[in-house]
This record gives structure tokens, C-alpha cells and sequence, in this order.
């Protein structure tokens, strides 16, 4: 069995599966952020309509919330979502609620990893598409709806149908120049963004036993952006040094059969990748960043989930420093552990110094929300995950996704830049 049937039979007991098997599975954690809260609450508000009252849900400690999409308050129906969800949390007892303006909070997909609320070995699922992400640290991580996060709020489980897993072989040296970013928009731009509706995206080869955490996530984040049901990267000992420096918990590695049935492989070598963008209005539609280089922006962001991690912003800033930004640079860390890690080792003065505006930790502009919204006819290069219309604002601007490496080279000229031409 691959991974994810190894991880899928023991959360439902079975001491086999296969694709296409339909499974109830016991769930390990549920997240729920402030766009999906309010949403899977509605959901209970109609089951007790129909005279089904939630007198308490499953678990309380394998359940936590964050405050992350339209936070700060972008109006006042976000303010009211979390002042709904603060008394829901508090109502059922669940403890682990990242609230904005006390401490620590963050992007949901952030925080999953780097508060070690999900860990390796665990069947996780969150109210969000890119809940995929955490699938990097040896998880089996998916998004759910509302009514089935609401059922396994009440239950402590759900149902799947196995996936068919792809695997990808990633081998060889991987460049300084080239990011996971690089090389998941390269994979989507083969596949396409159905190439992988509904499978198991599983990520292995030379170049994944050498790569951070941190990159690795950007990989299985974006498998969302394939159509995946999840992404996922076996445990090692790169996935051990992360998780112990965030948690004592105990966990065991899963890994797959060396026998294990693969519906397709696919190879790539990484040092023949160069930095690529994708083009308005798909993550497939893929060009070389040197063959775009004529193209003015207006805008560059650095942030979510998908691209403001700690080596994220690191590497954005060894481009960044010394230089100053020609268009209007956003940069907004993915939790406030990162932000305050950037600040003590001088991140965010180097940022500032070029003349970036750094910001808090949120989804914000990523989803259209608020926080740097695009007007019309605006262009942006980004670090975000989706570039569909209107994305990230007015639905007659445009979105261009790239590396942290690629958005702070352009911030620099203004227009989309190769950062080995920097």
C-alpha cells in the first residue's frame, strides 16, 4: 500500500485497501478558520431547526480554530463572524482558538505545522481547499464542506474513497535560483489543473530528501491547485528535526510499501527547471519568467500560505537588501511566529528600508478579501496560489504567481524579472 492507503486503512481498521475503496475513518484533528466556522455553525443551526441539538461535539481537544481570512476586521460582518465563532469555541470547550491581536495567530495552513497542531502518522481535515498543505510533514490532510466538517464535529469521523496516488520523482541538484514553487507550477502546467481530480499527489526522489520543510510545503500546498484530494511527502529525518523543534509529542512514521501501486509516475529533473510564472488566469498557464520580462506590474505581494514562510521571506530578502521596490511591495509573514522571527533577525527592516509595506499575518489579499485588493486592470505578481479572475480583486485585473524569489526580484524593476538577472 502507498502511503495514504497505509494511512486511510488505520484510521478505518482495515488491514487493506485499494483505490476506489469507500471507507469511514476516524478523524485525528478538525480546523475550522473564520469564513468556514460561521458557515459549519449555520449548518448545526438548521440541524436543531429539525429538532437535532449539538449538546457537545466529539472531542474538543482535536479541534481548533483560527482567525485568519478577514482578519484584521475588514467590515463589519467579519467582526461579527469572529465574535460568532469566539462564543461557539468557548461554548464547546475548544481551547486551541488563534485569536488576531492576542499572541500568537496566523494562516490556518501555517499554523497546522508550525504550532504542530497536526502530526505525522494523522488522518487531518480542515474547513479550507488548501488544508492539502499539511500533508508535507507525512499526514493525510484534505478539505472538507461544511456539513461534513459539521459531522465530524459530532461524530469523529467521515468518509473517503481511497485515491489513486501519483507519484512524482523529483531528482537531481536543485538550483539556488529555482523554488518548490518552480517546480509544483511546472508539475501543473504538464498535468493540468484537473490532472489530478480527486488522487493522491505523493512527492519522492533525490531532490525531496534534501528539501526543507518549509519548501516541501509549498509543494503539497499547490496540489490543491491539480484538483488533488491530498498531497502528501513520506516522514523522514528532515520531517523529525521540524516537529521536534515545535513539539514533544509523540508520533510514528508511515511510509508506503516498496511494493506499493503507483497509477502513474511521473520524472523530473530539477536542475534542467527555471524560474516560471503563472500566467493570467490559470495556475497551469505557465511561461519562463524570461520570456515575460517586457511586462510591467503594479503591484508585488509576498505572503500566504503558499509563500510567506520563514525561508520565504529570507530568501525574498537577500533580494531585497540594499535595493528599493519600484512598485507598490506587500509583505505580510504567515503567523505571528514568523513575523517575530523576521523581525529579530532583521528581515523586516530590510524590507522596510527598500521600501516594502510589511503587514500582519493574513489571507487578506490572497482571496480577494481585503488587505491590498487589486482595481481594475491592476497587475500583480505573487506568491499566492490562484490567479482565476478576480482572484485577488476587480475581475478585470490580473494575477501572475511566482517564487518568493521571482516577486522580489520584479518589486525591484517593476516589471516581471528572472532573479538570476538581478
Amino acid at each position: 500500500m502507498t502511503i495514504t492507503e497505509k494511512l486511510l486503512a488505520r484510521a478505518s481498521g482495515k488491514s487493506k485497501l485499494s483505490p476506489d475503496d469507500v471507507v469511514f475513518a476516524k478523524v485525528d484533528k478538525v480546523m475550522m478558520h473564520d469564513v468556514s466556522g460561521p458557515g459549519v455553525i449555520k449548518v448545526f443551526d438548521e440541524l436543531e431547526k429539525k429538532g437535532i441539538k449539538l449538546e457537545h461535539i466529539w472531542d474538543p481537544d482535536k479541534v481548533w480554530i483560527t482567525e485568519d481570512h478577514f482578519v484584521p476586521a475588514a467590515d463589519r460582518i467579519s467582526a461579527e463572524n469572529i465574535i460568532t465563532l469566539s462564543k461557539w469555541s468557548k461554548k464547546y470547550g475548544i481551547r486551541k482558538h488563534f485569536k488576531y491581536g492576542l499572541g500568537q495567530y496566523g494562516i490556518c495552513h501555517t499554523l497546522s505545522h508550525e504550532e504542530a497542531m497536526v502530526l505525522p502518522g494523522e488522518v487531518y481535515v480542515g474547513g479550507d481547499s488548501h488544508t492539502n498543505t499539511t500533508g508535507a510533514i507525512g499526514a493525510f490532510a484534505a478539505g472538507l464542506g461544511h456539513t461534513d466538517i459539521a459531522y465530524v464535529l459530532m461524530t469523529g469521523q467521515t468518509w473517503f474513497k481511497v485515491p489513486e496516488t501519483l507519484m512524482f520523482r523529483l531528482n537531481g541538484k536543485k538550483p539556488d535560483y529555482v523554488m518548490a514553487k518552480d517546480i509544483i507550477l511546472t508539475i501543473i502546467g504538464d498535468i493540468g489543473t484537473d490532472g489530478a481530480n480527486y488522487k493522491t499527489m505523493q512527492f519522492s526522489g533525490d531532490v525531496i530528501e534534501h528539501l526543507e520543510m518549509e519548501e516541501r510545503l509549498t509543494l503539497t500546498n499547490m496540489t490543491t491547485e491539480a484538483g488533488a484530494k491530498n498531497g502528501i511527502i513520506e516522514p523522514d529525518a528532515i520531517t523529525d528535526l521540524y516537529m521536534r523543534e515545535r513539539t514533544n509529542a509523540e508520533y510514528t512514521h508511515t511510509v508506503g510499501d516498496v511494493d506499493a501501486e503507483y497509477s502513474e509516475i511521473f520524472s523530473y529533473e530539477i536542475d534542467k527547471i527555471e524560474p516560471v510564472v503563472a500566467k493570467p488566469f490559470s495556475p497551469a498557464n505557465i511561461s519562463a519568467v524570461r520570456e515575460l520580462q517586457e511586462i510591467e506590474i503594479d503591484k508585488a505581494y509576498i505572503g500566504s500560505c503558499t509563500g510567506a514562510k520563514l525561508e520565504d521571506l529570507r530568501l525574498s530578502a537577500k533580494v531585497l537588501k540594499g535595493k528599493k521596490v519600484k512598485i507598490r511591495t506587500e509583505i505580510l509573514p504567515a503567523a505571528q511566529s514568523i513575523y517575530i522571527k523576521a523581525l529579530k533577525e532583521g528581515l523586516i527592516d530590510i524590507f522596510t528600508k527598500a521600501g516594502a509595506v510589511v503587514g500582519p499575518p493574513t489571507c487578506g489579499a490572497c482571496c480577494g478579501a481585503h488587505m491590498g485588493v487589486l482595481g481594475k486592470n491592476e497587475i500583480c505578481i505573487s506568491t499566492t496560489n490562484r490567479n482565476f479572475p478576480g482572484r485577488m480583486g476587480h475581475v478585470e485585473s490580473k494575477t501572475y504567481l511566482a517564487s518568493p524569489l521571482v516577486v522580489a526580484a520584479s518589486a525591484i524593476t517593476g516589471k516581471i524579472t528572472d532573479p538570476r538577472d538581478i
